[in-house]
């Protein structure tokens, strides 16, 4: 039996859709083997000795995404707040200090969570550490975010060098006394893309099956109708 032309027509876009659909979750699945090598990249360098930081020999990719360790002094009259952060839902400000290096450059210490109502505003004074630091933190670029540090916007206004990249304190039982919620280090996750994938391969067949059934359908209706004639 013959399909109407519109029938056929129909059934090419269908088929259309679905190849689009199947290449729309291939693409998925490509971007997640991306990603999962991206995680192992950033678990190989997290699990390496912490690079130590002196001065303006290290790069921001040579810290971005690696365990830091460093000594200086904080400067406090410097110091500057990344605004709108949360913990655990209560609102508060990330406390980003310049901590002055043994060849007098600075790199910000992101030395975590300060509460604060409105989320913008804090008592500096009341979390402020040993001036003399001995730290550790995971390197990253900055900004990371809108609000974040910008070192690159800052570097006129300081009257030492600027790393372009922020050191951000992770927990240290060695550290006593009221201090910043250091933030938990994030661990790599592989994102929605085999979720997505199995989303579009899903959409693939469900249009694939309701095709077969509306042209099995038409068949059947025509097949009727010149039965009756």
């Amino acid at each position: 039996m013959s399909l109407r032309r519109r029938d056929v027509i129909a059934a090419l876009f269908a088929l259309a859709v679905a190849a689009l659909c199947v290449r729309l979750g291939i693409w998925q699945l490509a971007r997640l083997e991306v990603r999962r090598a991206r995680n192992a990249e950033i678990l190989a360098a997290r699990n390496q000795p912490p690079l130590e930081l002196r001065g303006r020999t290290v790069t921001v990719d040579e810290a971005h995404d690696r365990r830091i360790h460093a000594r200086g002094i904080y400067d406090w009259t410097h110091e500057r707040v990344w605004p709108g952060r949360t913990w655990d839902g209560a609102p508060g400000v990330a406390l980003l200090t310049p901590l002055r290096l043994p060849d007098s450059s600075v790199v910000f210490v992101d030395r975590g969570f300060a509460p604060s109502p409105d989320a913008r505003r804090v008592n500096h004074a009341a979390w402020r550490e040993s001036d003399t630091a001995d730290v550790v933190g995971l390197g990253f670029a900055a900004p990371r975010d809108r609000g974040d540090v910008n070192p690159a916007a800052l570097a006129d206004s300081f009257p030492y060098p600027v790393l372009p990249f922020v050191v951000q304190l992770v927990p240290d039982s060695r550290v006593t006394g009221p201090t910043p919620l250091r933030w938990r280090a994030r661990a790599p996750d592989n994102g929605p893309h085999l979720s997505y994938a199995i989303q579009w391969f899903s959409f693939a067949v469900i249009v694939l099956v309701g095709t077969t059934l509306l042209l099995r359908t038409q068949m059947a209706e025509a097949k009727g109708v010149r039965k009756t004639t």
